[in-house]
This record gives structure tokens, sequence and C-alpha cells, in this order.
């Protein structure tokens, strides 16, 4: 389909998730990742994709575990038909811990009161459950720092011989991935195979070690071990800024598009949107988007946003708002249900999601998740 023009049937904003990319995007991680498994990582709904389709698209491209940030995510998945191997990882105190055990759901623990809860749920499950020991390596997030490593592992294996936990994985997570050769990724290396030895020597026998996200996953051999996290490259963006999704094999699998609401001729010297910050040049045509803020279309691209209507490249004309924005159309021919594309996977022309990054100061991360709102979200590819 030629986004350029009109689509039949589009009476609404939506948002279009090609699911055969995502399966296509997981595939190609997978091909170069050796011996290592691919842990497809769906938090934040899908990162805007749909949290159990973009599951069910990764299983199809060859993903073996999923990953997600809570507990609800993994139930979500769960509940939608996914019964794989999945990791949820940021889960505060007094979390549902026991039906993520009972769902056989893997756990992360970063620290010594973690085990605990987890331990206690697995007894009232009365299962075992499977823990994922976190090291802090360099980020300054989550994971025990080096000085307190050993005794959270000594925990986890004191309740591992009580029978009620098995210390499964040991993981880490970069902060640098995305600058290759940033002299601190090697050190993060280095630490966590420092700490995986110290929690071997203590007795802890993982099934996978795992530190590398989308960037290290493919562009660094040495931080795979065996199992990667791709996250944001699962989706076709890439996660290196100075190199394009395309010189990586990758493909966007989301598309935002809606119908022009409203198109009327001003004169020369109108003010657009609130505030006036665009005023027209001259006579001109605008068009109205009934795409705004409360959709996700970001605020911070008013004036800067780029939108393909009518064949041509145009920018947000003056402010953002809550419903809706405005483009100078100039002397062009634009109607009432032509389609404005505000980005894609680039096949005909359209801005990616890139472009709206740095219009908008941000990443291309921020710009697909914040994605939904009122438009309908609609699956296509093979893996729909």
């Amino acid at each position: 389909m030629d986004p350029t023009r009109a689509r039949a049937g589009l009476l609404q904003p939506e948002i279009e998730v090609d699911l055969g990319a995502i399966a296509a995007n997981v595939a190609t991680l997978r091909a170069g990742t050796g011996r290592a498994e691919v842990m497809a990582v769906v938090k934040a709904d899908g990162y805007g994709h749909g949290l159990v389709p973009s599951g069910r698209a990764a299983l199809a491209g060859g993903a073996s575990w999923l990953g997600v940030a809570t507990i609800e995510e993994a139930l979500a998945l769960r509940a939608g038909g996914l019964r794989g191997r999945t990791l949820a990882w940021l889960v505060p105190p007094g979390a549902p811990w026991q039906a993520a055990v009972e769902a056989d759901v893997d756990l992360s623990a970063s620290a010594i009161w973690a085990v605990a809860e987890i331990a206690a749920a697995a007894r009232a499950a009365a299962r075992p459950a499977r823990v994922h020991l976190k090291i802090d390596t360099g980020l300054g997030r989550g994971g025990a720092m080096a000085a307190d490593w050993s005794a959270l592992v000594d925990a986890a294996l004191a309740l591992q011989a009580d029978g009620v936990l098995q210390v499964v994985g040991l993981w880490s997570h970069l902060a640098h991935a995305d600058a290759p050769g940033h002299p601190t990724t090697g050190d993060q290396i280095a630490r966590f195979v420092d700490g995986v030895a110290r929690a071997e020597q203590a007795g802890v026998r993982p099934e996978v070690r795992h530190l590398a996200n989308s960037a290290a996953a493919l562009t660094l051999p040495a931080a795979h071990f065996d199992l990667v996290r791709p996250g944001i490259a699962v989706y076709g963006i890439s996660p290196i800024p100075a190199v394009s999704s395309a010189e990586l094999g990758l493909v966007p699998a989301m598309t935002v598009r809606a119908p022009v609401s409203h198109v009327k001729r001003v004169p020369a010297g109108h003010g657009v949107s609130y505030g006036h910050q665009y005023t027209t040049s001259r006579e001109t045509s605008l068009a109205v988007i009934p795409l705004g803020y409360a959709d996700g279309v970001p605020r911070h691209a008013s004036g800067t946003g780029p939108v393909l209507l009518g064949g041509t490249w145009r920018s947000v004309a003056g402010r953002v708002c809550m419903d809706q924005f405005v483009v100078d159309a100039g002397d062009d021919v634009v109607e009432p249900g032509d389609e404005a594309v505000l980005f894609g996977p680039g096949r005909h022309g359209e801005p990616l999601a890139e472009d709206w990054a740095q219009a908008s100061g941000t990443i291309a991360y921020d710009i697909v998740a914040r994605m939904g709102g009122r438009a309908v979200r609609r699956y296509t590819g093979d893996a729909a």
C-alpha cells in the first residue's frame, strides 16, 4: 500500500504493527548470537506494539525466552497462552510473588529481602521458585553491589538447599553498549565474569548467564554468554544512534497514520494552534490531523514533527494539542480523509520513529512506547 494516498476504510487514527517484521527481526538477532539463546523483551506492552502479539511473534521468530519488567506483565503473557520461559525483574516488596511462582515465571533478585520474599511465596505455592540473581556491574540501577554479592549468593544457596528455590540465572545490564568501543563496556564484562565465577565457586550452577541488551546482542559477541536480551531491536529500531536499522538488517514494525479530519484555506498572517507559535506566511491550506499528546504524539515535537501527507514531508505547524495537530499543506490538494503518516518503516518515503525522536529531543524507544491513546492498533504480517 502506498501511504501517500488515502486508504479506503481509514476512518480513525491507527497504529499498524507488522508482526512478521517482529518475527523477522528476532530471526536476524538469533542468527547473529551463535549458541546463545534469545530472550525477546516485551515489557511496556511490547514497547507499544502489544504485549501478547509481540511475544507470540518473537517466539515464532526463534526467541526461546520472553522478558518483562513486572509480574503483572508476565501473568498477562500466561493469560494470553504463552507458556515458555519468562523472566520478570522489576518487582517491589509485597508484589504477587506467589502468583508468579505458580505460573512458572522466573524471578530476579538483587537483594536478600527479595530472595526471602520469593522463598516465602514458593513455600505457599508448594513448588520451588526459579531465581536469577543480578549483580550491578556498573549501570547503577538494579543488581547487588560487588561487596554485597557473596551475601546474596549465600542466602539464595541456603534456600536452594532447603528446596524452596533454584538459582537458574546470573545476570547484569550494560550502561554504554549503544556506544560501541566505550571503555566501560569491557569493564562491565570483566566484572560480570568475576561475579559469575564467585557465584559458581560458592556452588551456583546456572542454566543461563546473561548480560547483552539489543546493542550488545548485535555488536558485541563477548557479551553474549548463554542468553541475550534484545528489546528495541526486536521491533526493528536501531539501538545504536550512529547505525541505521537497515544497516543492522532490522525492519521497523510500527506505522502510525491518521485520516485528515479538516482542511481549510486561511490568509497570510493567520495564527495556528495555541500560542500562535506558527503564523502563516501566505495564503495556504491547513490540514488537521486527529492525533495529539493524549495519543502519544510528543508535545516537544511542536513545530518540528515530520508528517508524510500527499507525498510530501511536512512539519507540525504550531503546538501539538491533546487531540490534534495542524499541518500547513500550502497550495497542494489535500482533502478530508487523506492519509497522513507520522512514521513507519520508511518503504514509501515516510518518516521513521527516529525522525520523530530527533524532532522531539528524545530517543526512538520513547516514541514507539508512548503511542496509543485512542488510536486503534491493527496487526498485519504472517505472524498475525
